[in-house]
């Protein structure tokens, strides 16, 4: 006879405190629906979108497609399309520094004096990522450089590959492997204690005009700290179990359409087994002509088109091809299940850009989608074009949609409730 399966008898057989994933048998257990976890996904590609491929040309919930949209056409009451947003001051030293401030909302990004601040996934993270044996997830299709900064505005290196990830995630290591980690941990924190005893020396002697920055560095410090014993914690608890093979790392990096899908399709996997709460993604410029047929330029050279019929052309290739990269996400996402759920109801995800028209560097009007997370979608909600509302607004809707405790966020001035 089938006796059901509580979550607090599953914890106390396995000796250890670890987030299990949903299972059935949790919820008959108690005659109550299980608490889902919350998930943020955010997505940035950053050379934009075409617009003339992308916007409708009415708002509300029967807009009429688009060339663009009706690649997503199947997931349409699965997301919604917004215009008019944007971080305001966003014009910085170089035309393309509006990527390190997609997350943040720091003005001025690259000029004079800029520091940038934490990012919104970060923010996540901190409140919402104590419970997964990973904080935070940042990917990347080309190069660790991300989009992700912690409290001190310090870049958090991505992944770019998706095979170390999922070693990181799911393969267990040997216990001489283990054994060699936690040497490291010590090591780590015998340093931090180290560094730490000689900044409060230097402190002892510096000018006032130095308190502040030594400060922050001692901030970094203490999370430092917390990272490693965190990681520490983490060790002798087992990973996640799943029947998947490990990827195949996709090393041309002229192919930016199958190493974008390779890092989309682990994301339904992550989520699904509760390793992390909190994905960024960011899609960048390659540097090479992608690998796509009817493609012969660069994707950074096609996307400052100047109205050339022929650029348009190509850039819209790949920007299709992209967007069906997004679709088939969706898929994913829509097909893993939670119980009687689907994981997209329980993820957030934001797909846009720090661009709102590539061939101008005009970091104004960004196209930005939002599906899942329960919301209400299938509408084209269309902001003013002239004076645009903070992007910063959006996300403290998905903040406080996946349980984060704030009212406010960035250059935010309010709540966008789309």
């Amino acid at each position: 006879m089938h006796r059901p399966l509580s979550r607090r008898t599953a914890l106390k057989a396995s000796g250890i405190a670890i987030t299990l994933p949903l299972l059935e048998s949790m919820s008959r257990a108690t005659g109550a629906e299980v608490q889902v976890p919350r998930r943020l996904l955010l997505i940035c590609s950053t050379l934009g979108l075409y617009p003339p491929a992308l916007y409708p040309t009415e708002p509300g919930r029967d807009y009429p497609m688009t060339e663009y949209l009706k690649i997503l056409e199947r997931h349409r009451k699965e997301f919604s399309l917004i215009s008019g947003l944007s971080h305001p001051d966003q014009s910085g030293k170089q035309p393309h520094d509006s990527e390190m401030t997609w997350l943040t909302s720091a003005r001025n990004p690259g000029l004079g004096g800029f520091k940038n601040t934490i990012s919104v996934d970060q923010l996540a993270a901190s409140q919402i990522g104590g419970a997964t044996r990973f904080r935070s997830l940042s990917l990347s299709t080309h190069t660790q450089k991300s989009q992700s900064y912690d409290s001190n505005g310090v870049m958090i290196p991505a992944d770019e590959k998706p095979s170390k990830v999922f070693e990181r995630l799911f393969v267990k290591g040997s216990p001489q492997e283990i054994k060699r980690t936690k040497q490291k941990l010590a090591e780590g924190k015998s340093l931090l204690d180290f560094v730490g005893e000689q900044t409060r020396a230097l402190k002892n002697r510096s000018s006032r005009s130095d308190h502040r920055q030594l400060d922050e560095f001692f901030a970094s410090i203490r999370k430092a700290e917390a990272d490693l014993a965190e990681s520490e914690a983490w060790l002798d608890r087992p990973k996640a179990k799943v029947n998947k093979r490990k990827p195949t790392d996709v090393r041309d990096p002229a192919d930016l359409i199958g190493r974008t899908q390779a890092l989309f399709n682990l994301i339904p996997l992550v989520m699904k087994t509760d390793s992390t709460r909190v994905v960024s993604v960011v899609i960048q410029d390659h540097f090479v002509v992608p690998k796509i047929k009817g493609v012969n330029a660069g994707h950074h050279p096609l996307s400052h088109h100047g109205q050339d019929p022929n650029k348009i052309r190509q850039l819209k290739i790949i920007e299709s091809q992209l967007l069906d990269c997004f679709a088939n996400l969706l898929d994913g996402l829509t097909a893993t299940r939670e119980g009687d759920r689907r994981l997209l109801d329980s993820t957030s995800v934001l797909l846009g850009s720090n661009l709102g028209n590539a061939n101008a560097h005009d970091p104004r009007n960004l196209p930005i989608f939002v599906a899942g997370g329960g919301y209400d979608h299938g509408r084209f909600v269309r902001l003013d074009r002239q004076n645009n509302t903070p992007l910063s607004n959006l996300f403290v809707n998905l903040l406080q949609n996946v349980g984060v405790q704030t009212d406010r966020f960035g250059t935010s001035t309010g709540n966008l409730d789309f």
